[in-house]
């Protein structure tokens, strides 16, 4: 792998997970239990990846 795509990768784990932090912690502050808000955001990281993943898919 070039440092482009390892950067590039760095950069999709971060924002997935930052985003997947958000989510979780929205969830747990709407009333919800801590492990359905811990599923939520790893929900939500999951998807974040997929659909970055994809994105390069079709880029190349």
């Amino acid at each position: 792998m070039s440092p482009l795509q390892i950067l590039s990768l760095l950069l999709a784990l971060s924002t997935a997970l930052n985003i997947a932090i958000t989510a979780g912690l929205l969830a747990r502050r709407s009333g919800v239990g801590t492990p359905q808000a811990i599923l939520t955001g790893a929900g939500t990281a999951a998807t974040s990846l997929g659909i970055y993943f994809a994105a390069i898919a079709a880029y190349k």
